[in-house]
């Protein structure tokens, strides 16, 4: 079976919510809610992510075999993915055996190595994630079995966010916060940090692991001095801390550091920082984005070098999408998975799938579909009316 054509196009990125049916209790807390960031240090800018974050729409992709069976694939960051899918990529895809994920994934990593890097591999996510679906229904399985089977019978599931008291009421014993301060807020940075962790260790308990995303804001002077503030606090571990091209700086935040769990690699496309990590052991948990590091295909290499040194991966995100879902079904050493909470507090999750057939967390835990593919349940008018 070959491949017939491969077709990107934007699709709407506020997907979350469109079938929402239950009133909100309360706005959800990104709405206002200050996070520390990398550009904290620009006053103009330092409150609101979304002031400087790109607004584009997100990118769907449609790989067509022969006998036109097709797969789906979902990424980010509009018109640039697209042109590099539609305009150079998918063309040169045509004709090779969709079948081939992993031929195809090295032909896109050479194809796109004039400019691999940060938005490519986007690109590559979104074609290799509908190269998986295609292939699961052609052999009208999940795309789970054809990774090695489950390993596990069910996902745990941790909860992103800050409604914290909502998400222990929707039943999860694991949770992460957003770190609110850092070095551009000064010496007073410490202090509110610390209250604020107080406030939600105090809400959850002792019996729920508490962790913290500090979304490349900190250095690597200030990251030292958050985690031995928040000893304490028994953080199961602190995360992202610093700017991802900062290799050296990660390995000397595990030497000033070697009794803290360190997770990173969000924001990390390509093998080489995952090489790096696990050969200088600089980090304990990797958490690439299955959309954004070379889809399922690059998310299961990583998973291979991590095995390798005794690391574990938890996708960023990995349990909002069924593509993530199935990677965490199927891979040993990801003991865990993330749901990143963009709904309002009241509104059940069931109410703001991704996709028709994804499975959504309850109290904790979730199984994802048997269905063949990603077990999407989209219909090609559905895809459609998703575009923009």
């Amino acid at each position: 079976m070959k491949i017939k054509s491969v077709q990107a196009f934007t699709i709407r990125s506020d997907l979350v919510g469109d079938g929402a049916t239950t009133p909100a209790t309360r706005p959800v807390w990104t709405q206002d809610a200050e996070v520390a960031n990398p550009m904290s240090r620009y006053p103009r800018y330092k409150r609101l992510r979304s002031s400087w974050r790109p607004q584009w729409p997100s990118v769907g992709c449609i790989v067509t075999a022969d006998d036109g069976s097709w797969g789906f694939g979902m990424t980010r960051y509009g018109t640039p993915v697209v042109n590099i899918i539609n305009e150079h990529m998918g063309p040169l895809l045509v004709g090779e055996p969709c079948m081939a994920t992993g031929k195809l994934w090295d032909m896109m990593n050479r194809i796109t190595s004039p400019y691999a890097g940060g938005i490519a591999p986007y690109a590559i996510s979104a074609v290799d994630l509908a190269l998986w679906d295609l292939k699961g229904k052609l052999l009208k399985r999940p795309v789970f079995e054809l990774i090695g089977g489950p390993v596990r019978e069910r996902i745990e599931v941790y909860t992103t966010g800050n409604d914290t008291d909502w998400h222990m009421e929707m039943g999860f014993k694991a949770t992460k916060v957003a770190c609110p301060y850092g070095p551009a807020d000064g010496l007073r940075a410490l202090a509110m940090n610390e209250e604020f962790i107080v406030a939600k260790r105090s809400l959850v308990g002792d019996d729920v692991d508490l962790m913290v995303d500090c979304w490349m804001a900190f250095d690597v002077d200030f990251a030292v001095r958050f985690a031995q503030r928040m000893r304490p606090y028994k953080l199961r571990w602190i995360e992202d801390c610093l700017m991802p091209d900062d290799l050296d700086g990660q390995a000397e935040l595990r030497r000033r550091l070697p009794e803290e769990t360190l997770a990173t690699g969000e924001h990390w496309y390509t093998l080489g920082p995952f090489a790096n990590a696990a050969a200088r052991h600089s980090a304990d948990i990797f958490q690439p984005d299955i959309g954004w590091a070379g889809g399922l295909t690059g998310c299961l290499k990583i998973a291979h070098i991590a095995e390798g040194a005794g690391l574990s991966v938890i996708p960023h995100a990995g349990i909002n999408t069924p593509y993530g879902q199935h990677f965490g079904m199927a891979v040993p050493n990801s003991p865990l998975g993330e749901y990143f909470v963009a709904s309002a507090p009241g509104v059940p999750l069931q109410e703001v799938r991704l996709t028709p057939g994804m499975q959504t967390p309850r109290n904790g835990f979730v199984t994802p579909s048997n269905e063949p593919g990603f077990g999407l349940g989209l219909t090609l008018d559905g895809i459609t009316k998703m575009t923009v």
